[in-house]
């Protein structure tokens, strides 16, 4: 038999109305009645009838949370972080919000229709992940979609993303251009003049950042970049092994690489042994965004540390209306740069 919105009022010896207002919780309940409706909830097992809800709501209990890759830690952290902000108080019935993790795979289309699936299902929050495609189209069609979604009262957090204030969107950014330009500067400092850079996808927003403040530390200190020096693929390990064979080939004198991430790094190191050189006598390595296993590496990354997890925890309480977002809506997180066995002086 059907558990009935009625049934639990009776348990809870309360009204019909207080109990969609504690499973709505869009009206104020004392403690004590919200404790004997969601006490009467569980007993009964009953559950709330969501599209229903959401169409009586301005919004649903839905969370819609979009990755560029799930399997790489860096979104995996945020991911994770953000949802373990979502959930309510006691963890139980009308407290919880739905968390869907959406992977985009980096398609433009999939973050457009990921959007209208989730403006469809009127969810409470969306926050999108990592750098966006440098598309002047798309950007276009993305800050339309996300201000249709917070017009519409869905609260819309970027994480590690470009501001977006034309969409209404509440921004946490990573300061990829000052981390690469700290990077290079250390490795500068310890007397390198010529260095293969690994970088991203060209569309992406980090990949264009990060390379710009590589550069930044080269035009600082007057050293004139070679174009051979530079070779650009994916944010994978692939990626690094085959750019590093690349730049040996283009120029066997390089005395350091530094990648896009720590998983290209990985990469890059692995190209390094198999071609009979030692890090970091022969060739210094650095990463960027101290992804865990950064520290297990032999030898060890040196690489920038952002607060991945931090700013997706921070993100997911903004999202929930449970943390004042930054003033004027922005807010710019720094890197740390964490020095490591990786790098050391030239010796060639």
């Amino acid at each position: 038999m059907t558990v009935t919105l009625a049934d639990v009022a009776a348990r809870a010896q309360v009204s019909p109305a207080t109990v969609s207002r504690v499973l709505n919780g869009n009206y104020p309940v004392a403690a004590s009645t919200r404790e004997r409706v969601l006490k009467a909830v569980d007993e009964l097992d009953y559950v709330l009838n969501g599209p229903a809800s959401a169409l009586a709501a301005a919004t649903s209990d839905l969370v819609g949370i979009l990755v560029n890759d799930i399997a790489d830690p860096f979104f995996g952290i945020m991911a994770s972080a953000i949802q373990s902000e979502i959930g309510g108080p006691g963890g139980r019935a009308g407290g919880e919000r739905l968390a869907v993790v959406c992977n985009t795979g980096g398609s433009p289309e999939r973050e457009l229709t990921y959007l209208t699936l989730l403006q469809r299902q009127r969810a409470a929050a969306v926050v999108l992940t990592g750098g966006a495609i440098e598309d002047a189209a798309h950007k276009a069609a993305m800050d339309a979609k996300l201000r249709k979604l917070a017009d519409a009262g869905t609260r819309v957090v970027l994480c590690g993303r470009p501001p977006a204030p034309e969409a209404g969107a509440i921004a946490l950014t990573f300061d990829n251009r000052g981390g690469g330009r700290d990077l290079t500067e250390h490795l500068i400092g310890l007397g390198h003049r010529r260095l293969g850079y690994i970088a991203g996808p060209e569309e992406r927003t980090t990949t264009r950042h990060r390379l710009e403040g590589h550069r930044a530390a080269l035009a600082a200190h007057g050293i004139e970049e070679d174009p051979r020096w530079t070779v650009h693929g994916r944010y994978d390990r692939r990626s690094g092994y085959e750019a590093t064979l690349e730049l040996l080939r283009r120029d066997p004198t390089l005395t350091a690489v530094v990648a896009a991430n720590d998983t290209v790094a990985l990469g890059a190191c692995a190209a390094l042994r198999d071609s009979g050189l030692s890090i970091p006598r022969d060739v210094s390595v650095a990463g960027f965004d101290d992804l865990p296993f950064s520290i297990d590496a032999v030898p060890a990354l040196t690489t920038v540390r952002l607060p991945l997890a931090e700013a997706g925890a921070r993100a997911g309480r903004i999202a929930m209306g449970r943390e004042e977002p930054p003033p004027g809506g922005i807010a710019s997180v720094r890197g740390e740069l964490m020095v490591r066995g990786s790098t050391g002086a030239p010796r060639r």
